[in-house]
């Protein structure tokens, strides 16, 4: 019997103990496709588990797919995954040469150049892929090739061939069982647990992917739907989100709310949505509440009309100002998103919608995010002739347009920043418990997902040959892992070591991770950090946090003595010794969190969870 290893990574988190929140909900939907077409009994099938995907580096996770060398290994790409599941791709080949490997995905598509022109994988296929990957299989098991199967592309010679013309999808949800219910997925009361009940999307926003599935929708009957929430909440489920692309314009809309109501009458779950505001009544919005949203997604998008037109959004601020009184007033939080760079805005508009933000109590809510050009979205296609230039490769970020230069891009989000008094961008958070890899140990070994490489030394310049060449056999061993490189040294040093640190990161392969806070000039994934042990010139610490994150080891005592000005002022602190509870909860009130770290990994975990808000942190 073959085997089929079925992949889906996670999105990396920004912190080391902040869980990834990683399903592999599209890998287990193709699994059951499988199931449903008949090849259980030809065809082994195993979704790689989140414990394995979300912790291991690449090299143990390679060898973990490869560990029984199956025949066809898939891998689900997503922009946040796609590098990183072509290199594991080619490690599994090299480890076991006869596996072929499937990729599918919103990344996989006839304009995306940028996956089709890499190597490591031998069979592409775009699209809604249940039906098609049935056939896929069925054919690679009894031993005929894919060739001509709509919507599906094999590698020649001289890479991929044209994708095979594919009809927008038609079949019903109800042919395929939830991949949860099918034993596929677990159901973790820890992770979110995702649903549809929709698919297809009536609204066509040319910077959205939905309307390249279809704009006929295909729904679960309420009656369905209500069973699979049931069944899910008798499975341990407690947080269900919703993948409906927008959950109040489905039909039978109120009945399905009702529904919700009665299964959720012990309020047992929560639930998480995105919607619209056209269209919202407070009827609506009281049923929300009574069923268990307490958290609702809502686009802005702009507050410039002809924009929303352009981009076919439609829509007004007014009546997202509206909706959201609603919502606000039956205590459902809201994330309302602001788009900066839609063809048509400019800087200007972008600063009134962030007036609107705030004159309609909404700021604190805001989720403000440039552009991002997505394979399939109508709008790539018409990026020439709109004047839009954007990265060929994740995340697609917009880099110009015809209303906004790159600089007045940049400027704009951080004056965005300025006007909400907080950060957009997610945090790089070094990871700085007791127990980090020795950077001068003879030999680096195969690793985690994110680890810290720590090089103590009296003076680390003079050691720079031993430290570039440790970083080296790091990034050979696990090149898309999240790295931290830690100087900790007992004296200064010269400056000039940061420089050559960060050029020999800038050296390793680029990924969605260590471009997406390039805007900024910083990288997510490889980090440098400095560890003081012991009181340094205050001119020569200033001119290292220009450099890298600075933190000074300190008890939680010590740290206290000017808690606000951690981070700022001063370097941040990375916490020693014991700490009382008293002092732990002084700390979170009164220093930004993100200037606080800790040696002891329990307290790490539990600044992680209560401070900087990752609930579910691991």
């Amino acid at each position: 019997m073959k085997k089929l290893c079925l992949v889906q990574l996670p999105v990396p988190p920004p912190a080391a103990l902040a869980a990834t929140g990683n399903v592999p909900l599209a890998a287990g939907c193709l699994g059951v496709a499988a199931r449903v077409h008949g090849l259980e009994k030809r065809l082994q099938i195993e979704v790689v588990e989140p414990a394995a995907t979300d912790v291991l580096g690449d090299a143990l996770l390679a060898d973990r797919i490869a560990r029984e060398e199956p025949e066809l290994v898939g891998f689900s790409l997503y922009l946040w995954n796609s590098e990183r599941s072509l290199h594991l791709a080619r490690e599994v080949k090299r480890r076991s040469p006869h596996t072929r490997v499937l990729i599918g995905g919103p990344e996989v598509g006839p304009d995306n150049a940028f996956i089709l022109q890499q190597t490591g994988a031998d069979i592409a296929v775009t699209g809604e892929a249940e039906d098609t990957f049935a056939r896929v299989m069925s054919a690679l098991v009894e031993g005929r090739s894919a060739d001509g199967i709509p919507g599906v592309a094999l590698r020649g010679p001289l890479g991929f061939n044209a994708f095979a013309p594919q009809p927008a999808a038609n079949f019903p949800l109800t042919d395929y069982p939830s991949p949860y219910l099918a034993d596929l997925v677990p159901v973790d009361p820890e992770r979110s647990t995702y649903v549809e009940t929709v698919r297809g999307c009536r609204s066509h926003c040319t910077f959205c992917f939905y309307p390249r599935s279809s704009s006929v929708l295909r729904l679960l009957d309420v009656e369905k739907s209500a069973a699979l929430i049931a069944a899910l909440r008798d499975r341990g489920a407690r947080e269900v989100v919703f993948l409906d692309p927008t959950f109040n314009h489905r039909p039978e809309f109120e009945p399905l709310l009702d529904a919700l109501i009665r299964e959720n009458a012990a309020r047992a779950l929560s639930f998480f949505a995105e919607i619209r505001a056209e269209g919202l009544t407070a009827q609506q919005a009281r049923k929300l509440k009574q069923a268990g949203f307490d958290r609702l997604e809502i686009g802005l998008q702009s507050v410039n009309r002809e924009t929303l037109k352009r981009v076919r959004r439609g829509g007004s601020p007014e009546k997202v100002a509206e909706a959201a009184r609603m919502l606000h007033g039956e205590g459902i939080e809201l994330l309302v998103d602001l788009i900066v760079g839609l063809p048509g805005d400019t800087p200007e508009d972008v600063l009134r919608g962030m007036d609107f933000l705030d004159a309609n109590g909404l700021a604190g809510e805001a989720q403000v995010f440039p552009l991002s050009l997505l394979p399939g979205t109508a709008m790539r296609a018409t990026a020439g002739p709109d004047g839009v230039a954007f990265d060929a490769a994740p995340p697609y970020r917009v880099r110009r347009t015809a209303t906004f230069s790159e600089e007045a891009l940049l400027g704009t989000l951080l004056a965005a920043e300025d006007r909400l008094g907080r950060r957009l961008d997610e945090w790089p958070r070094p990871h700085l418990v007791d127990g980090g890899l020795d950077g001068f140990a003879p030999r680096q070994e195969p690793s985690a997902q994110h680890v810290a490489l720590w090089f103590r030394a009296a003076d680390p310049f003079t050691r720079r040959g031993e430290i570039l060449r440790a970083i080296d056999a790091r990034l050979r061993l696990d090149p898309y892992a999240t790295l931290d490189v830690v100087l900790c040294p007992d004296a200064p040093f010269p400056l000039d070591l940061l420089d050559l640190i960060r050029g020999r990161l800038r050296d390793a392969p680029e990924s969605y991770l260590s471009r997406v806070l390039g805007h900024r000039g910083e990288d997510l994934q490889r980090r440098i950090a400095v560890v003081l042990r012991g009181p340094q010139p205050p001119d020569w610490i200033d001119a290292a946090r220009e450099k890298a994150q600075v933190f000074r080891d300190q008890s939680a005592g010590d740290a206290l003595r000017e808690p606000e000005e951690l981070g700022a002022a001063l370097p941040g602190a990375r916490i020693t010794g014991p700490v009382t509870a008293e002092d732990f909860s002084a700390l979170a009130r009164r220093a930004e969190g993100e200037s606080v770290v800790f040696a002891d990994e329990a307290l790490e975990l539990q600044w992680t969870r209560r401070v900087l808000g990752f609930s579910d942190a691991r």
